[in-house]
């Protein structure tokens, strides 16, 4: 990238530097969204030949997952190399045209960066585990054993096993939260600090608009190595692990979400802040506090711009009264806070399946996120319908589901690949085999058979984007108080002297509601609301947005 087109990207940012405030980010997992070469893996030029359909969503952004140099352990969650492009999705050239499209189509470009962990791989690890000495000696989390030999402490790893793991040469052991291959990075180290800042900045210099941060409050340890104290049985969930893991036993006080992460999310801020334009949305990965530090990260200019929030990824159904509970609480403990709500993502069951949804249930929980103050995350074939795709044991390559088959199946049913076209057994993704099989039933809703239908759901999702894109009071607006009327959700936004009372109806039953005010419809996104004589009557999967007459 020459420095005029680097100049170029950098003024482009510095035009809207609240563009990420409400926008709808669609995510893109890179290994399945389009090959290029023909050898069954997507790739960063596959992305740029695709990046027209996402435009023609209507999506502000784009957010990509790991493609950085790496030994694919986790499937580029494990990274060798921050600053490098692995030559399975092309080169840093194949990035540079990326950013260059998506620039010229108005999409914005958002990056996940690991920075609580590396690759065992990493330079800085091979370093660090030669000797208790060396200059990144102390780069990485080590800690002598117990007298007994064991490790020092309870932790356990979301992977499953405890969260240490023995290293000869040191005669110590290495924390990792997740695979043995992806050691933590010890944050009490400001060189350590200083270094993943650089890597920041090395992708900021070539235009990107922003990122997506993974794991952001496993960045810090208790300096103490404390054990965690057990969770009752009635506290758990299976929002961040699933039920089979032991995970799941304990309160991660020790392990994860320290104070001491804000420090240096203040310094990140500071870094993103010499960039005009330029947004960060952290990942809060933790199943009793996500909305309280949801809260403390974006509270301010101090830390991330918003946090990406697990509540509306859970296994169980996304009822009325729970969407009523989860903002109850956000308006307790995150009330200054910035969201970033998703249903889908590279990690979870996808929810048409999760919750079993017919189409009109998926386009009435689309309307309701959209309505919603918060910025979106779309994930890659959320707009088709795409149910889970069921993958054969034989053909798993995660090793999350590898480890817990058959009661839990991985992260691979909702990585397969992106259907672009049913012409053929692969979908128009790849011309080869594919690392993930295209199961059949994704064919026929495949993008190209959706252009054809103007009923298809690829065409809701366009329309609805658009409903949300022109009206501003749904992007900037504040939020009353949120409650469940039965299975209607029900809420108000509000914007520059503008009301807008908006309404769900989670069911495929009709339901009534009677309102106070005067009100006039607002437009539809859904159909299926009619308001007589101060009540509204929602069909089942309606929903209603009326505006306030002065």
């Amino acid at each position: 990238m020459n420095a005029m087109t680097q100049t170029l990207h950098i003024s482009e940012r510095a035009k809207d530097t609240d563009w990420w405030r409400g926008a709808v980010i669609y995510q893109i997992y890179p290994r399945s969204f389009q090959d290029s070469t023909g050898n069954g893996t997507g790739d960063l030029a596959g992305i740029t030949q695709r990046l027209d359909h996402v435009a023609s969503l209507g999506a502000d952004a784009i957010w990509i997952s790991p493609f950085f140099r790496s030994p694919m352990k986790d499937f580029g969650y494990d990274v060798s190399d921050y600053c490098d492009v692995d030559p399975m999705f092309g080169t840093i050239g194949d990035f540079d045209a990326l950013i260059e499209k998506a620039h010229g189509l108005g999409l914005k470009v958002m990056i996940d960066l690991v920075l609580s962990h590396t690759s065992d791989q990493h330079p800085w690890f091979s370093q660090s585990r030669q000797s208790r000495d060396n200059a990144k000696s102390d780069w990485y989390v080590w800690a002598d054993p117990k007298p007994d030999g064991t490790p020092p402490n309870n932790w356990l790893s979301i992977f499953g096993g405890s969260a240490w793991q023995w290293d000869g040469r040191r005669e110590q052991y290495y924390l990792h939260n997740f695979l043995t291959s992806q050691p933590d990075l010890n944050f009490h180290n400001t060189d350590v600090q200083d270094a993943l800042l650089d890597a920041t900045r090395f992708w900021l210099e070539r235009g990107v608009d922003g990122f997506r941060l993974d794991t952001i409050n496993f960045y810090y340890a208790d300096a103490q190595l404390r054990d965690n104290p057990a969770l009752p049985p009635e506290e758990r969930n299976s929002t961040i692990a699933p039920s089979v893991n032991p995970y799941n036993h304990q309160r991660h006080v020790h392990s994860k979400n320290q104070p001491e992460n804000l420090g240096f999310l203040a310094r990140y801020r500071a870094v993103l802040d010499e960039y005009p334009g330029v947004a960060a949305v952290g990942e809060v990965g933790d199943a009793q506090f996500g909305l309280e530090l949801l809260g403390e990260y974006t509270k301010g200019d101090q830390g991330v711009h918003m946090c990406y929030a697990f509540e509306f990824l859970e296994k169980e159904p996304l009822t009325a009264p729970r969407i009523a509970q989860v903002f109850d609480r956000f308006d307790r403990v995150a009330a200054d806070g910035w969201a970033c709500w998703a249903l889908s993502n590279h990690d979870v069951i996808r929810h048409t399946t999760r919750w079993n949804l017919s189409d009109a249930a998926q386009q009435a929980y689309l309307t309701l996120l959209l309505l919603l103050r918060g910025s979106v995350c779309l994930y890659q074939g959320e707009e088709l319908g795409l149910p889970e795709a069921d993958v054969a044991f034989e053909d798993l390559q995660d090793p999350y589901g590898i480890e817990f088959w058959p009661e839990f199946k991985g992260r691979d049913g909702c990585r397969t690949p992106m259907v672009w076209e049913p012409s053929n057994a692969y979908g128009g993704f790849t011309l080869g085999k594919p690392w993930l099989p295209v199961v059949h039933e994704h064919l026929h809703r495949s993008v190209a058979e959706q252009e054809s239908d103007p009923d298809a759901m690829l065409h809701f999702y366009r329309r609805a984007l658009a409903y949300r894109r022109d009206m501003p009071i749904l992007a900037k607006g504040a939020q009353g108080r949120l409650s469940a009327i039965g299975d209607v959700v029900r809420f108000e936004r509000t914007f520059e002297g503008e009301t807008l009372l908006c309404m769900v109806n989670l069911s495929d039953a009709a339901q009534r509601v009677d309102v106070e005010g005067d009100f006039e419809n607002a437009g539809a996104v859904l159909n299926g609301a009619d308001l007589v004589n101060g009540t509204v009557l929602l069909a089942p999967w309606g929903a209603a947005i009326l505006r306030a007459i002065a």
